[in-house]
């Protein structure tokens, strides 16, 4: 199916859509008066039709420039990625860098960039920049090829043409199980999605089209499920809050801050590299430093980190810090569990602290997710119990399968919902019948949609789903050969569809894609699958959790720019074949980078620790019985357990104002296993972003824009750095 083109909108208003035309209330004034539901719907479907039959849903410049921002985030996330496993699709800065861009070649252009272009450059460029964690090469290739031991099949070191095809065996089958999950969670479910939101906020502010007074407030916070669109066709009645000037300003301000902190950024990381000692600064004295590594990295990138993951994600973090390097660590190695010097992973207490995170990670990743999973079953028993009753009293069993119909909550059955019409096959007669529903059985149906000319079709998405399943396949079986067989291949790829499922539900209704949870669920299941007795069991293992974690990140993403096109009227299918572009170059430029860093820095070593490599591997050893150290099965056990009943608390009493106390287990288990200087970092940018949001009352979005060019700063001038490293350049 080919991208969007610019074609006429007849097909788009026989299918009940229709263009803004001159006058946008003209095709009202004839109806019957209708409550606002019903025209709010209405305007949404003119919104999208007038939008998604735009020539700059797809253009060649847009895929270019998406792709040259996607390589600065690619680069970014290998570096972050390889030090603390921190990697970002940063769609607001490529929002803001491909404004900038075509804003100054605004004279020369034929075609002027729009909103939906817009949304093309960051669905390219975030599928690319992801590609660093979704094809594993920040934790499980690193594994595999620097942890794994001889007994246990390793280690495992490919060829750059076996990374590349490894990579592109990863890359496609998230991306097309996104397109049926689009339908499912954001038109029939509306879920929030607040960086998707943000996004499509910041991008109508960018380019003039301010929020109307009417719907700031529910708009601005990117909370309200029953709002389609960030576009409202009553222009007479909504005067916009930000004149034109304005908005020029902004932008230019927003421009001019991201170049100055990329400026600083880079700088102090391009003075890294001739004076060491200021990534590891010894605040608390050199003893602490030196035996017990309490040092600061005061990386201007980790401050960013920090102020995007907001106050309550980086003191849980400092939490997990405190009670890992500062108890439990000295703890084992006064003990004796932990013999060693405390830097070694293997007999080190640093080591040995791991297993304690991987026990919290465990434990929140199960309790998470399986509520994930099974609250729309619980939220909707009333309703299932009565409708059991009701077939069962009356002997339709044939109505079992259509148990639950349309939910009050929002819910609807992804197929088969003949009673309740989709937004694609609406008509203007099924349109005027919403005049007699009541306005809140209008807003229980699902959102109005794109054309369907502007979908991807079915055919199109079982075909790609099945080609990139079988891809994946070959692909694992050329690299690995007999070690991992093809049914555990196989299974992998289902656990993951499913897995994604959970993970996209996560991430629409918390912002959090809980990758890292997902793929330790997948490390556990394939240990009851797997005997510990197979040779490979380790091996496996890692591939199966690489396999699972790649579709729901890239599912989970994804799906954030899917909300971003959604809200501005882009085409779905542009958006589609954007990311299929994005994720294929990214693939094989992420194993490119990879193999750059490894033959230029010592991996692990001192700059690269690989801390989520290790988190891997001691995952695999955990959940098939190698490799515990002396009590750390107890421990691991009890900090399962208490952090097992804080992670139920913080379900159930999500919003209140005192959730942010309960600490996150999967927070926790981050700040432990990385070395105190950088969850230091991270806590002052939570801190900053604290002083700015609670204490001032400020708009969030210029420090999220001053974060962003922090860490790009430093990801795109470790370039040079590594440039310098190769060329071997001396420093102190």
């Amino acid at each position: 199916m080919a991208p969007a083109s610019e074609e006429a909108s007849s097909s788009a208003t026989n299918s009940g859509y229709q263009s803004i035309s001159s006058n946008p209330h003209s095709t009202l004034e004839d109806e019957a008066p209708r409550s606002s539901e019903a025209r709010r719907r209405s305007d949404a479907r003119r919104f999208i039709a007038s939008h998604v039959n735009e020539g700059q849903n797809f253009t060649f410049r847009g895929v270019l420039v998406g792709l040259g921002v996607g390589l600065i985030i690619c680069f970014s996330n290998m570096y972050f990625g390889l030090q603390t496993g921190w990697v970002s699709s940063m769609s607001m800065p490529s929002s803001l860098i491909g404004f900038a861009f075509f804003k100054t070649l605004a004279k020369h252009l034929d075609l002027p960039f729009t909103p939906v272009e817009n949304v093309l450059v960051q669905s390219v460029a975030g599928s690319m920049g992801t590609m660093p964690l979704g094809c594993g090469f920040v934790g499980v290739m690193p594994a595999m090829s620097y942890m794994l031991k001889k007994e246990e099949g390793g280690p495992i070191f490919l060829s750059l043409w076996m990374l590349i095809l490894w990579a592109l065996g990863l890359c496609f089958f998230g991306v097309v199980f996104a397109v049926p999950l689009r339908r499912q969670v954001i038109i029939r479910e509306k879920l929030k999605f607040p960086s998707g939101t943000a996004t499509a906020l910041m991008i109508r502010v960018l380019h003039g089209e301010g929020v109307k007074s009417g719907n700031t407030s529910e708009v601005a916070v990117s909370r309200d499920r029953d709002q389609p669109m960030l576009g409202n066709n009553d222009e007479d009645d909504q005067p916009d809050v930000e004149p034109d000037k304005s908005h020029q300003s902004a932008w230019k301000s927003n421009v001019r801050l991201l170049v100055i902190s990329f400026g600083v950024s880079g700088t102090y990381t391009l003075a890294t590299y001739f004076f060491p000692i200021l990534r590891n600064l010894p605040i608390f004295g050199s003893k602490l430093a030196t035996v017990w590594l309490w040092t600061l990295n005061p990386s201007l990138a980790y401050v960013g980190q920090g102020i995007i993951m907001g106050p309550a994600t980086t003191m849980h973090m400092l939490l997990g810090a405190v009670v890992g390097w500062g108890i439990l660590s000295p703890l084992a190695k006064t003990r004796g569990w932990a013999p060693g010097p405390v830097s070694d992973w293997e007999t080190g207490s640093k080591g040995w602290i791991v297993w304690i995170s991987l026990a919290i990670m465990l434990a929140d990743s199960i309790i998470s997710l399986g509520y994930i999973a099974f609250r729309p079953i619980v939220v909707n028993r009333d309703r299932y119990i009565d409708d059991v009753r009701r077939i069962y009293k009356k002997g339709e069993w044939k109505g079992l399968l259509g148990i639950g119909g349309r939910s009050k909550r929002g819910y609807a059955r992804v197929i088969g919902d003949e009673d309740t019409p989709t937004p694609l096959e609406e008509s203007t007669s099924s349109t005027q019948s919403e005049q007699s529903l009541s306005e809140n059985e209008i807003k229980d149906l699902p959102e109005p949609d794109a054309p369907p000319e502007h979908l991807v079709n079915n055919r199109t998405v079982w075909i790609g789903l099945l080609l990139s399943i079988g891809f994946c396949i070959v692909t694992v079986r050329i690299v690995f050969g007999n070690l991992v067989p093809i049914y555990a291949n196989i299974l992998a790829v289902l656990v993951a569809l499913v897995l994604s499922i959970m993970g996209v539900r996560a991430l629409g209704e918390t912002d959090l894609n809980p990758v890292s949870g997902i793929s330790k669920l997948a490390q556990l299941f394939f240990a009851v699958i797997i005997p510990s007795s197979n040779k490979n069991a380790v091996l496996i293992n890692l591939v199966a959790g690489a396999v699972s974690e790649s579709g729901a990140l890239q599912a989970g993403d994804l799906m954030q720019d899917l909300k971003t096109g959604h809200l501005l009227g882009a085409a779905p299918n542009a958006q589609f074949w954007g990311q299929i572009i994005g994720s294929t170059v990214g693939a094989v430029v992420s194993a490119l980078i990879y193999r750059l860093y490894t033959s230029v820095y010592d991996i692990p070593g001192s700059l690269f620790q690989v801390p989520t490599g290790y988190v891997w591997i001691f995952t695999a050893r955990l959940v098939t019985g190698k490799g515990l150290p002396p009590f750390a099965a107890q421990w691991a056990a009890g900090a399962a357990i208490i952090f097992g009943i804080t992670t139920i608390i913080r379900i159930l009493n999500t919003g209140k104002k005192w959730h942010p106390w309960i600490p996150g287990g999967i927070a926790v288990a981050v700040g432990m296993y990385n070395v105190p200087s950088f969850t230091l970092a991270r806590a002052m940018g939570g801190f900053i972003n604290y002083y700015w949001k609670s204490y001032r009352r400020r708009e969030e979005t210029p420090i999220v824009i001053l974060a962003s060019g922090l860490i790009l700063g430093e990801g795109v001038v470790s370039i040079v750095n590594l440039l310098l490293a190769s060329a071997r350049v001396p420093h102190l």
